[in-house]
């Protein structure tokens, strides 16, 4: 593990967890769009009615909705709805199937007629937490989401998921990418919790270890992002465009974290059948954050990405990668017992109040420059509770699979 932080940080308590996570909410739920599904919340939480709708903001406000009747909280129960009418109705692609990226509200034509897995996993993921919610359209919103991912997006030979298709499903995109897999094991962890189902599990299994125990560790920790259609690795990839929300050249700091957490949940889902190596590569990949990405500058925080010699490339800290490692350094804590972990979660709570938290407007600030003031290179406004919602209740969580596999079963 890399050096511990120099002071220890009081650890947030549970009430104050609480109330991080009602403050988040009640910014977040502002995003409701009249046209259906949710808009783009800017500084001020205004949402921008006049851009499209975007499934992955859709479905990431449903699956926050659904956790919060989960927890008890009867008034998201329309904002749960809203959202699951939105991806049976507005986003879905009701003459070849599917999920748009994007709709125009005022039109309701898609901006985008591809389909792509990074969408249609928080499909999934939207869809099993509104089914452990007791959405009464959540169970066939999670059918259909389940056999449009397992006749289009999953590869079983590959034991990976492919990246995106045309609209009627008839060309396939030659690009495969890491980060579409990853929320597609977030998501299938939660569908394997929710439904009971042993093939979700599987196909998790199968991808963690190919990327995690497979291109990570081969990598030195340094995961390659972006591959051809047989997934040979490209380095170069988006050289030109370094500072991508989603395709950013080179490695995603945020991504390492992220990783790291969900192979502990996956280590959680197999029980004892789960390997030995999940445990040591979830630290191999937290490690190599740390290492690499924060205080990379001799200032508190993780850059954005670094080249595959650790040297930082884009320096922006977004808020997202930080509550990661909020997260990722919880569950190494609870499954290691080292006081080095718990140490990184407090520290990585007091930055995120430091530099993150807007007691003024409200959320987190999306994206701080390399001395953490406030920027807008990769992300403008605040439309985002997901990451951090989930890092504020992690902690109050048993250990499980999935946000709301743990909160049904609480």
């Amino acid at each position: 593990m890399p050096s511990e932080p120099t002071a220890s940080p009081s650890t947030p308590d549970a009430g104050w967890l609480a109330a991080e996570r009602a403050r988040l909410w009640d910014f977040a739920r502002g995003s409701v769009h009249p046209a259906g599904g949710f808009a783009w919340l800017d500084d001020d939480g205004r949402p921008e009615l006049d851009r499209p709708v975007e499934a992955w903001i859709t479905c990431r406000m449903t699956h926050v909705a659904a956790l919060e009747v989960l927890a008890g909280n009867r008034d998201a129960e329309p904002v749960l709805d809203h959202g699951v009418r939105a991806l049976r109705e507005v986003l879905r692609d009701a003459e070849h199937g599917g999920w748009f990226s994007a709709v125009d509200t005022a039109t309701g034509e898609p901006v985008s007629t591809r389909k792509a897995c990074y969408d249609h996993a928080f499909v999934l993921l939207a869809s099993s937490s509104a089914t452990a919610a007791g959405h009464p359209d959540g169970a066939a919103l999670l059918a259909e989401a389940r056999a449009v991912f397992a006749d289009h997006f999953w590869d079983d030979e590959a034991g990976m998921a492919v990246e995106a298709w045309d609209r009627g499903w008839t060309t396939l995109e030659d690009y495969r990418g890491v980060n579409a897999n990853m929320h597609t094991v977030e998501a299938l962890l939660a569908v394997h919790e929710v439904s009971g189902g042993i093939e979700p599990l599987r196909q998790a299994s199968r991808v963690v270890e190919r990327v995690v125990h497979g291109f990570a560790r081969d990598a030195d920790w340094r995961l390659p992002e972006h591959f051809t259609s047989d997934w040979t690795a490209l380095p170069d990839y988006n050289r030109d465009s370094p500072a991508d929300p989603f395709r950013p050249y080179g490695v995603t700091i945020g991504h390492l974290l992220e990783w790291s957490r969900l192979t502990l949940h996956l280590r959680t889902a197999l029980g004892d059948d789960a390997p030995d190596w999940l445990l040591d590569d979830a630290a191999g990949l937290f490690d190599r954050a740390v290492a690499d990405g924060w205080h990379a500058d001799d200032c508190d925080g993780f850059v954005y990405t670094t080249d595959f010699d650790g040297v930082p490339v884009v320096r922006q800290r977004l808020h997202w990668v930080v509550a990661e490692g909020i997260g990722a350094a919880w569950v190494l804590a609870r499954e290691t017992g080292e006081a080095g972990y718990a140490d990184w979660y407090a520290a990585w709570w007091a930055h995120a109040e430091a530099c993150f938290i807007d007691r003024e407007h409200g959320s987190w600030r999306h994206e701080l420059d390399e001395r953490n003031r406030p920027a807008a290179t990769v992300w403008k406004g605040k439309p985002d509770a997901y990451h951090a919602y989930q890092a504020a209740l992690l902690p109050s969580l048993r250990p499980a699979a999935s946000f709301a596999g743990a909160l049904r079963g609480a």
